[in-house]
């Protein structure tokens, strides 16, 4: 349906992509995956409309083929009244309408032969969306979501979550061939994440969906394209399976590059004493030995393996104090509400103390940010903050904390660093290096944009870190390069997710928003209550235990003990096999 081949693009200050080839078939459900700023986005603009770009290679489109899209970036209309029934079902509506206004026309018109054909138009356009079954569809649709209860509320009262599930029924229900998806799961409660997996695993339609979110990844695809590096490479199968691929060429490509790096070692060391031979020795076959030597030592380093989908580089995110932790309540809640348009949050009481991690859980809509601002602002009757704590912030909203005309650099400068080359060097360890540091944050993707907040968290050394959604946009190299720094971190962290890896991974409790109140619970009781509600228990305990080994094979790799990382992978695949 869709065929790119050797397709070279890149921007005057990058090179996104360099002879990328891949196909898209009938029926295959594809996530696209790829660290944050490598133009995913971007590619998926070109597909939608390639008259747009200029780029080098082939770009073919079947004619026929209808393509949807759902955006990465899709504000909620407050302003439309019309039901959820109604905005899911406008292109059965305004075909309806039509139809009715032909017939109407064709009462007193002399001209029918036009009129007729327009009705066959009409007649046709309503059968490729399977009108007869549409609005059957869409009951079928927003039962699959749990979302029945919503039919008849104006979409100007949903949440972000349920807006965003919506649109992706919406345009599942246009019958596209092929139907793009940018991060459709950014921002979705529990809840509304396992409606999306339904939606996506019940579509029948080829599906391209960027995602970094893990749960979607080993329950929703069977094929991966991953693009690193300016290349891009496919897989048929589970993205489980192509992780554990990738760990196999892992162990492979370094310990090959270890028997290189020896050969290479030994041939130096060959070419150093025919130089020495040479300064005392000028006979014509020396030179020529030593003439062959050198070119087979670049021989050696030209076919040196070249790994970009595999030896993929993480940030060094750290999050560090000025000082030593002292043992106290460093935020404290008292009787907090909150209301816009309704009651939001009432009676709300709680108390966080200097080593706390806590997650805030509740389901989209249910004033989670509004809290969270409000304690960083700290203005509010009901909250205190020790006065001799500092906070640093994460925004869901990135202007809120990044100014889009600043460049990386002055942004960074305006954090408190005093010459752009501490600027520089401090950023070169988050991925940002080069000229992208000049680039204007308005222009950056969202994943740049949040390591760039956290960047900012951790350039702060605050005593509290205040977090809303810190893992949206991010890749799930930076994901889990973010769990490792909120584990090593000494000090309070209160984040808003709805990542369970990461609540899971990295609290101690989490505080539970119920009834528009907020009550503590044990990891360990919110651990059954999303496996009863959500998550199926063994498979979760399954995927612990795969963590566990793929860190132990990590381990082994960094001592370069082959033997033993091949080891645990026989066990790994044990274990892929459970899954």
């Amino acid at each position: 349906m869709i065929k790119v081949d050797k397709l070279s693009f890149s921007f005057p200050q990058k090179e996104l992509y360099h002879h990328i080839s891949f196909t898209l078939e009938e029926g295959q459900h594809c996530a696209f995956i790829g660290t944050s700023g490598n133009g995913k986005s971007t590619l998926i603009d070109m597909l939608m409309d390639p008259e747009k770009y200029m780029f080098e290679g082939i770009l073919e489109i079947d004619p026929a083929c209808k393509i949807g899209h759902v955006s990465q970036f899709s504000p909620l209309d407050q302003t439309n009244d019309t039901t959820v029934f109604e905005y899911i079902g406008e292109e059965l509506i305004k075909i309806q309408n039509e139809i009715a206004s032909i017939c109407a026309e064709m009462e007193s018109s002399s001209d029918l032969e036009s009129l007729l054909e327009k009705y066959q138009h009409a007649l046709d356009a309503l059968e490729a969306i399977g009108g007869d079954d549409f609005e059957s569809n869409i009951h079928k649709k927003l039962h699959l979501a749990s979302l029945t209860k919503l039919k008849d509320h104006r979409v100007s009262d949903l949440s972000g979550g349920e807006f965003k599930l919506i649109q992706v029924m919406k345009e599942m229900l246009r019958r596209p061939d092929v139907l793009i998806m940018d991060e459709p799961d950014v921002f979705l409660d529990f809840e509304n994440l396992n409606a999306l997996k339904n939606l996506i695993n019940s579509h029948k339609g080829t599906l391209l969906v960027v995602t970094h979110n893990r749960y979607l990844l080993n329950h929703c695809f069977n094929k991966i394209l991953h693009l690193e590096n300016t290349e891009i490479q496919e897989f048929d199968g589970r993205y489980m399976d192509y992780n554990f691929s990738l760990l196999q060429s892992k162990i492979e490509l370094q310990e090959l590059a270890v028997a290189e790096a020896e050969e290479s070692e030994r041939n130096e060391k060959v070419i150093q004493n025919l130089r020495a031979i040479a300064t005392y020795n000028s006979e014509a076959s020396r030179g020529r030995a030593l003439k062959a030597r050198v070119r087979f030592q670049e021989r050696l380093e030209a076919r040196r393996i070249k790994a970009p989908f595999v030896a993929m580089k993480q940030p060094a995110i750290r999050f560090d104090m000025d000082r030593e932790v002292e043992d106290r309540t460093v935020i404290r809640v008292s009787n907090y509400r909150a209301a816009f348009d309704e009651l939001l949050l009432d009676h709300v009481s709680f108390e966080i103390k200097s080593t706390d991690k806590v997650a805030i859980i509740g389901a989209n809509g249910t004033g989670k940010t509004t809290l969270l601002r409000d304690i960083f602002k700290n203005n509010h009757d009901a909250i205190e903050i020790h006065t001799d704590v500092k906070a640093a912030y994460l925004s869901q909203m990135q202007g809120e904390v990044l100014k889009d005309s600043n460049t990386i650099l002055e942004e960074f400068i305006d954090a408190g660093f005093k010459t752009y080359d501490e600027v520089r060097s401090y950023l070169s360890s988050y991925g940002f290096e080069g000229e992208i540091v000049n680039q204007k944050i308005a222009s950056l993707s969202g994943g740049e944009k949040n390591l760039l907040q956290i960047a900012k968290v951790a350039a702060s050394k605050a005593d509290i870190l205040l977090l809303d959604e810190p893992t949206s946009h991010l890749d799930t190299y930076t994901q889990i390069a973010l769990e490792k720094a909120i584990e090593g971190y000494k000090g309070a962290i209160l984040m808003i997710s709805h990542d369970f890896y990461s609540v899971v991974n990295g609290m101690d409790y989490v505080l539970i928003i119920e009834d528009k109140t907020i009550r503590k619970m044990s990891m360990r009781k919110f651990r059954q209550m999303i496996y009863a509600s959500h998550f199926d228990r063994d498979y979760l305990e399954k995927e612990e235990k795969k963590k566990s080994v793929e860190m132990k094979i990590e381990s082994a790799l960094k001592d370069t003990d082959f033997e033993l990382a091949k080891g645990w992978v026989d066990e790994l695949e044990g274990l892929i096999k459970l899954l």
